[in-house]
């Protein structure tokens, strides 16, 4: 498909794309680029890949460059590698934030480029290129977002490339890939931080038993909080205004629960939690779980 991809970054993401890639053969070659010179040394010690310690050198000739490393980077990263790129290469990432990424890259006013932002919603709360597996994109979403002036052909190369490692794609502007995420993936988040904060307080002389009869919600929750804190960090800066906005219109909902639990309002809590039932069976039907017991989770 392309005879050669550079990865630059090989977590949980990076590392997921290059075995995918691998075992497809959707590249002649594929050179690895990665700062810590312990996934370096992982990634020479498991796979037939070009590394270097200097990013320019796996990116030199690469028609598909993929940035998939922690938001605060990208600008460092593209600053050294915007005069080597080669002409007509596509340029595209995994972040869950767009707007800002691509005011920087705005910005640089890059030539014979084609900037096409990609965000496959994939992961695992495990990090590191051992955490990586093939299937990760499997029957995944896979967001593009582009300019208008974007080379359709090149778009059409990148949709065929995320379809060959397994993700349904779907074309949104920046903007509302930044305003759907924000709800769907950044809100939740900051709720399972600020909701296991609560539950485990260090000080709390019953952390234990709450840790030994936690509930399934909490085990969820716990689940989603173990995320990679850097890149979370990063998503919440990034794509603050829209997580705010949500964070204002939770808060609202919250303290209207919190007035029903303080009148003893039953009617009011039943009418709360009626509403928010049929959204588990849409999203069952949109093929994003599984009703199965126990979410299909051993």
């Amino acid at each position: 498909m392309f005879n050669k991809i550079c990865i630059i970054g090989c977590g949980l993401i990076g590392s997921s794309i290059l075995r995918a890639v691998n075992e497809k053969k959707l590249a002649s070659l594929i050179g690895v680029y990665d700062k810590s010179s312990k996934v370096t040394d992982y990634l020479k010690k498991n796979f037939s890949i070009e590394t270097s310690n200097n990013i320019l050198d796996v990116v030199k000739d690469s028609n598909l460059v993929i940035i998939a490393s922690p938001l605060s980077s990208y600008k460092e990263i593209l600053l050294s590698i915007q005069s080597h790129l080669k002409e007509d290469v596509i340029l595209t990432d995994t972040g869950s934030a767009k707007k800002e990424v691509n005011k920087i890259i705005s910005h640089l006013n890059l030539k014979n480029v084609h900037w096409i932002a990609s965000h496959p919603i994939a992961g695992t709360e495990y990090s590191g290129p051992e955490a990586g597996f093939a299937s990760l994109f499997n029957n995944r979403w896979c967001i593009l977002s582009a300019d208008k002036k974007v080379n359709k052909e090149k778009i059409n190369e990148l949709e065929k490339f995320w379809s060959s490692l397994g993700s349904k794609v779907k074309f949104m502007s920046f903007e509302d890939h930044d305003y759907i995420l924000s709800l769907t993936s950044h809100l939740p988040h900051a709720v399972a931080y600020s909701i296991v904060k609560t539950a485990i307080n260090n000080e709390d002389k019953f952390k234990d038993d709450v840790i030994q009869y936690s509930a399934g919600g909490l085990r969820d929750f716990t689940r989603i909080a173990a995320s990679d804190p850097l890149m979370w960090k990063d998503i919440f800066i990034d794509n603050s205004d829209n997580i705010l906005k949500v964070l204002d219109n939770y808060s609202k909902n919250l303290e209207e629960i919190k007035t029903a639990i303080k009148n003893k309002d039953s009617k009011k809590l039943l009418e709360i939690f009626s509403s928010t039932k049929k959204v588990r069976k849409e999203i069952i039907e949109a093929g994003q779980d599984t009703d199965k017991p126990g979410f299909g989770r051993n």
